[in-house]
């Protein structure tokens, strides 16, 4: 083989030592302008190789610098970039605002429905839904490219979101070739340089949608939508009834998961699943999330107690802007139909009437245009109806209202899980949970977004006394003091709930509850007259069951009969007290009669 510069035939040294194993295989010569090598020598080979290390690395330096020039233009800014569809170069070469107005007004309010839903997915729906289309500037086709209108994807809205030009950044080098991800006969792969990482960033390089802050802020706020625990991101929030998504576990400091169980999966529970994912052992700890939701949402609203009417105003002026944006849209797209309609027929009109075969293209060009104005007024006409744009007096009166009580707008059947939960994280920044801390207690420490912390403690709700029920000492205590000082149980239940002590199941006590604990713990009923034994009669002048049966002359189960036939009237405080029965001298003079006469007809009988 003959060849002036063998080594440019080859890519890379990997594939130059590769040709010449095969011609040391072959016993082919190799020459060049020089000399003659053989392969197969040793010595020859050494030289062919080091040959082909040269033409390498003259290869890597040929190519630093034909990109060294563009790297240096770029560092300046006057490397002409692809643009998105809201931006364009003018004649001087600078990057202005596409002339476009209705260009301009969907960008901007796609990033003002970002800034207000807080997701990407949440913004192409709203698009989807009130039928609005986003720019693109397509890459290939013939040149200068025009902005086409297509339908809203989550990729066109992602990319909107992504583009520093549209903060009005110069940028170069936020792409590089992955050479792991190329396949065989693939295009070029590419991968996502991180910000720090870009080789050229001019900020406030051009007119732009958005400043610096914000996108930066737009870019933090799409990485937390990703459900990324191990990266502390919590993720967008979802429609589960947890309020706590991503709360902390306080035992590991990991991120916690919401698991839903019972009927219909309907009680959500907060569980740290880490080291069972990770070693194979138990849970680390999960916390049941209603009892922890109720305090979190008493703790957040008694905070924003003062705040309520600003937040009643701010959601008056958002609905009217609102309003005031999808009219500005709904405006902009019938005076671009109008305006294509009206150029349709400037068009037909220029043609001569003899030549039919343009003029009958023209002519159903024109009507499809106009055609397509009728649609758009008809749409908005529907719109108009369905989202009147004037909010009358009794709309205002009953939203002022309603933003007047967060507590009510909170709890509305209304307001969704997410949205409950976007309120909770403008305010909350992270919320610890740690059931271990303390016996029977749920821990709950509170970052809020000020940097203040709060910690707090809810007890668990347990299903019986026997399992960790942090109070079970203070509630025996309790009731064996209420006991001897000889409170009935109905009356230490009501002192146990004024004193803000709960069951078990963390419910209001019951003179039940007292009752069963009482013959648990085997604390007996405490009487009137404390161990000793009933009196004939009650220091208030009443009888008790063996007073009433000595007076009268019967006996106790008697005076037990004529209670229960209503012959005679007592009451007991509780039940298990002693009777106190009420008798005067006439009831018990008509009762011996009675029993005389009951006696007397007994014998007679006999």
């Amino acid at each position: 083989m003959v060849s002036l510069d063998a080594s440019r035939l080859a890519r890379n040294n990997r594939d130059w030592h590769q040709l010449l194993e095969l011609c040391s295989l072959f016993g082919v010569i190799i020459a060049d302008g020089e000399r003659l090598y053989d392969p197969c020598a040793y010595h020859d080979r050494l030289l062919l190789g080091l040959s082909g290390i040269m033409s390498e690395a003259e290869l890597h330096q040929i190519r630093i610098r034909l990109h060294q020039g563009e790297r240096q233009k770029a560092a300046r800014g006057e490397l002409r970039i692809p643009l998105p569809g809201g931006l364009t170069y003018n004649r001087s070469g600078l990057i202005v605002f596409n002339p476009d107005e209705e260009v301009q007004a969907r960008l901007r309010l796609i990033f003002d429905k970002f800034r207000e839903l807080q997701t990407a997915r949440r913004v192409m729906r709203y698009l989807r839904t009130h039928d609005l289309r986003v720019p693109v500037r397509p890459l290939r086709g013939p040149s200068p490219h025009e902005p086409v209108w297509r339908d809203a994807t989550i990729a066109h809205v992602h990319y909107i979101l992504h583009n520093p030009a549209y903060a009005g950044a110069y940028f170069y080098g936020r792409r590089r070739i992955n050479a792991v991800r190329q396949g065989p006969g693939s295009h070029r792969a590419t991968s996502k340089v991180a910000i720090d990482d870009w080789e050229v960033c001019i900020k406030d390089a051009h007119p732009g949608y958005i400043n610096w802050g914000e996108f930066m802020a737009n870019q933090r706020r799409l990485a937390d939508n990703t459900n990324r625990y191990e990266a502390g991101h919590r993720g967008a929030p979802r429609k589960g009834i947890a309020l706590l998504q991503g709360a902390v576990c306080g035992q590991c400091g990991r991120r916690m998961t919401v698991r839903y169980r019972g009927p219909d999966s309907a009680c959500p529970v907060y569980c740290c699943l880490a080291d069972r994912n990770q070693t194979g052992s138990s849970l680390c700890q999960e916390v049941r999330a209603p009892a922890v939701d109720e305090q979190v949402v008493r703790i957040l609203l008694k905070a924003l107690e003062p705040d309520q009417i600003a937040i009643a105003i701010a959601a008056l002026d958002e609905i009217a802007e609102e309003t005031r944006s999808l009219e500005k849209q709904w405006a902009l797209r019938r005076e671009r139909a109008r305006y294509d309609a009206e150029r349709a027929r400037r068009q037909y009109d220029t043609v001569e009437p003899e030549n039919r075969l343009v003029a009958r293209t023209l002519e159903k060009a024109w009507e499809d245009k106009l055609r397509l104005v009728d649609e758009i007024e008809q749409e908005y006409r529907r719109w108009r109806d369905r989202e009147p744009l004037v909010l009358q007096a009794q709309d205002h009166a009953a939203l002022q209202e309603l933003a007047e009580n967060l507590p009510a707008i909170w709890h509305s059947e209304t307001t969704q899980p997410e949205d409950r939960k976007r309120i909770l994280r403008f305010i909350v920044q992270e919320v610890v949970l740690d059931q271990k801390k303390i016996r029977g207690q749920v821990a709950i420490r509170i970052l809020w977004q000020t940097g203040a912390t709060s910690e707090h403690q809810i007890q668990r709700r347990v299903q019986s006394y026997d399992q960790d029920y942090g109070e079970l000492e203070l509630v025996r205590e309790r009731i064996t003091q209420l006991n001897a000082a000889g409170d009935m149980d109905r009356q230490i239940a009501k002192i146990l709930n004024d004193e803000g002590v709960r069951s078990a199941r963390g419910r209001l006590f019951s003179y039940e509850n007292i009752w069963l604990l009482r013959h648990r713990w085997g604390v007996p009923t405490a009487k009137i007259n404390g161990v000793a034994a009933n009196p004939p009669r009650w220091p208030d002048g009443t009888y008790s069951v063996q007073g009433a049966a000595a007076a009268i002359g019967l006996t106790a189960q008697t005076i037990f009969d004529y209670l229960a036939q209503g012959l005679v009237h007592g009451r007991q405080s509780t039940k298990g007290q002693p009777w106190q029965i009420s008798l005067s001298s006439d009831q018990i003079d008509q009762l011996q009669r009675r029993l005389q006469r009951t006696r007397r007809s007994r014998k007679g009988a006999s």
